[in-house]
Formats: structure tokens, sequence, C-alpha cells
């Protein structure tokens, strides 16, 4: 059974949120022929622009006692259901109703089926495949072009003799018009999609061998997934032909989704994957305070980092980022570690440096920027522990920082007796450090500051 709908809108193809359903027309087919029927104005409870009643001829005063799309979704539910939902350029209408449903917390799902594509499928080479010049081709007569029931008629006689046209050829007429319609790629898509949750956590694309060729991680999973069918990017579009299964782990949070990404990603190395790769580490901007107690930073061997500020993999990408810092911040090459202890830097020389190297610049002024700099970099307290969201209610997980470095994290029952900061250590797995994830914690505490922290006492 097919379910061939048109709608008319107030918003253009790529404006669901801010465009809305106005008409709809939904005729019920059974293969043969149209066997219901269902066509209605919509309020959409927003104002109507001159630029659409234009298209459709639909005011504001025609939709003023129309029902709104919440008073009708169950009608359109119960037709749909069960039924392919075949429209022309099934995406604009598929979009907006799925919004619509989405705008009041439903999920809208639904097989698909487009004549665009069944008509490219079956009548090839014609120049244009729009609804009103494949009607005026073949013959079709559509007195209300651009209004829901006119335009969703015309789409059924166009499906009538698309059937008539699938059953008289030879390659097609044993295929069903779903098989025909369907690529490789929309079965895996599909497949894919059913099996992946509108909900945080970390996804595994996986080859026919169940090698991991992609991992990722959403707050919507479902929605992060879908984004990849619809890449233009050769190595997007590359990794989707080698696409046959997916795994999901469920997170709760976002920041322990970011830090299971990294360092899976670490592990696993999956070749469509750009960031976050490297497991090794070869150089550490470190910071310490000198005998006149001024804030030095200095490039150094990773192994040897007694207080790394931050970590890299090369030693081209830790330089760029010191320099980045001295002209951000105006530090002093001396203070960088960057010229001779006992000299006046380059820098001050070109009047880039304060003279902080030259005593002309006080100790205080110039720790006031380099403390811009830790400020950015470090923790506030050097052991503490993030709770965030569990993976579902009455769960929350939380997040272990040891030493200014992420150590774990872990999952509780929110019944758990838990009498101070120290108790929630027992539910975190320890986890391998890598320096970036200091990063993605400290990034993601500076978009969310109303995250819950507790710190640790110093002796834990």
């Amino acid at each position: 059974m097919f379910a061939i709908i048109d709608i008319e809108t107030c918003g253009g193809k790529f404006e669901y949120r801010r465009g809305h359903v106005i008409e709809i027309c939904i005729l019920i087919h059974d293969g043969l022929s149209v066997v219901d029927k269902f066509s209605t104005l919509v309020n959409p409870q927003c104002y109507i622009h001159p630029t659409y009643t234009r298209i459709s001829g639909i005011t504001n005063e025609m939709v003023q006692d129309a029902p709104t799309f919440a008073e009708i979704a169950k009608t359109i539910w119960d037709m749909t259901e069960n039924r392919i939902f075949v429209a022309h350029n099934v995406g604009f209408d598929y979009g907006f109703i799925k919004e619509e449903f989405k705008s009041f917390g439903a999920k809208f799902r639904r097989d698909t089926l487009c004549t665009v594509r069944l008509s490219r499928k079956l009548i090839p080479g014609r120049k244009s495949y729009s609804l009103g010049n494949l009607c005026e081709s073949l013959g079709i007569d559509n007195e209300a072009r651009h209004r829901a029931e006119g335009d969703a008629i015309a789409t059924a006689k166009l499906f009538d003799i698309l059937m008539q046209i699938k059953s008289d050829h030879p390659q097609y007429r044993t295929k069903g018009v779903d098989e025909l319609m369907v690529r490789r790629i929309d079965k895996i898509k599909k497949y894919i999609l059913d099996k992946l949750p509108e909900e945080c956590g970390v996804y595994y694309f996986l080859d026919r061998d169940d090698n991991i060729i992609y991992i990722g991680k959403s707050v919507n999973a479902y929605n992060r997934a879908l984004s990849h069918f619809n890449t233009k990017e050769d190595k997007g579009k590359k990794m989707l032909n080698e696409l046959y299964n997916v795994d999901f782990v469920p997170t709760g949070s976002e920041l322990i989704a970011l830090l299971m990404e990294a360092q899976e990603l670490k592990k696993h190395k999956p070749k469509f994957n750009r960031q976050r790769k490297a497991d090794s580490f070869t150089n550490s901007i470190e910071w310490f305070r000198d005998e006149r107690d001024i804030v030095n930073f200095k490039l150094v061997d990773y192994s040897e980092a007694q207080k790394p500020l931050m970590s890299f993999s090369t030693y081209v990408t830790a330089r760029e980022k010191l320099d980045s810092l001295i002209d951000e911040h105006t530090l002093c090459l001396k203070y960088c570690g960057l010229t001779e202890d006992t000299s006046v830097c380059f820098d001050h020389q070109i009047k880039k440096c304060n003279g902080i190297c030259a005593d002309e610049e006080e100790v205080e002024v110039y720790n006031k920027r380099a403390k811009a700099v830790l400020e950015n970099y470090i923790f506030e307290h050097s052991d503490f522990v993030i709770v965030d969201k569990g993976r579902e209610p009455g769960e929350k997980s939380v997040i272990l920082i040891e030493n200014e470095q992420v150590a774990g994290y872990g999952y509780f029952d929110m019944t758990a007796q838990i009498n101070s900061p120290e108790d929630f250590k027992s539910f975190v797995k320890k986890a391998e450090y890598y320096p970036d994830a200091n990063d993605l914690v400290r990034s993601y505490l500076r978009q969310n500051p109303k995250t819950k922290q507790y710190k640790l006492s110093a002796s834990a």
C-alpha cells in the first residue's frame, strides 16, 4: 500500500524550522487505484508571506479557521503507517512533515518513494522531470496546480502510468516498485539508520569484514549518521561504498562521548577518520615559575615535561602553538625558552616585547598576561570529578581528573549513597591517558560552565 502525498507550505526547501505546512492531501493507493483520500487546509499558526500566496493562492484568511497540524497529526500518522510515503520530490514533503511531528516530540519515520527518481528510471531522457512538465508530456490534466489535492491527484496518475510502464518492461516487471527504486546505498542507509537511536553516544562504521572504518560521536547518533549519507565529499562517498554495518555505544554524557571517541580513534585508527588518531606525543609546552616568580613557558620533549600545559604529536605543531601564544599575549622569547638566559630577547629590540627581559616591565604586569594563558589551559583544581548525564533515567555519569589529567569515567545509580566527592571514584573505570583528553574536558567546561564539578581533597 502507498500513501501518495502533496503539501503546500509557507517555507522553502531547506526552511523546515521557519516554514510550515498550509495544505495537505493524502491519497491511499493499493497498487491499482486510489482507495481513500484526506485533504485539508492547515493553519500554520504563523504569517503566510505573499511570496507563498503567489505560488499556491492560499491566503492567511483561507487558513484562519483550518485545523492546526497537531489537530490532524493522528490522521496523517494513521494513514501513512505501514505504507510507503510517495511524493514527487519526496525529500521536500517528507522533510516538512517529519519536522512538523518533531515540533511536538513525535518521531515520524516512513519508507519513501520519489516519483521523480522513478520517472528517471522508467522514462529516461526527458529534459525536465518537474511534475508540470511530466504531466504535460504524458497527457495528465491538472486543473489545480500548486494546490495539494490537485498535485496529489496528478502524482497518483503519474504513478499509475509508471506502474504500467514497469509491468511492460522486460527488465523491471518482475521487481517490486520499492526494489526497483532501492540502490545498495539506500538499503545500507535504511539498515544503518534503523540500528541507530536518537541518543548520545559513539558509533562505529564497519566494512563487510567487520573492520572499523570510521568512528564518530554525537548527541544524536541517528541524525549524525544521516548527515553522512548526504555528503558531497568524495572521501565520504567512498566510505559509504565500503559501509556494511554499524555498532553503537550509548554514553548519555556528551563529554564521555568526546573522550571515548578520542580514545577509540587512537586504538583503532580507522581509515576514514582524519583527527585525533595520533597516539604518540613528541613535545610539550610546560610552564613553571623561576626564582623571580616570573611565569615561564618552555618547549620540551614530551617525556621530560614536569608541568605540561599542552602536548603535541610533532615538534612543528608545538613550536607553531608556542609562537602563536607569544604573539597573542606579548610574551617574552627569553621566558619562553627561545633565547639565552643572559640576553635581551630579539622581540624587545623590534619593540614586540615589553621589556621584562631588560628589567623594563614589572613582573606582576608580565605575569598577568602569562596567567591569561594558564587560565585557558590548566584546570581550576588538580583533582576533581565532573558529574554529568547518564545513559538512562536514574543514572548519572562521572569523569575523574587526578593530578590535572583525565583518569577515567563511569556511571552510578542516583540512589547510590555518596557522602563525599571521594566516593565518586569507586564508580570510575580508569582509562589510558592521552594529553588531548585534557583539551576536550577544558573545551567542554568552557562551553558548559554550569556542569557540576566537585573538588577532591588533596590527600585523595
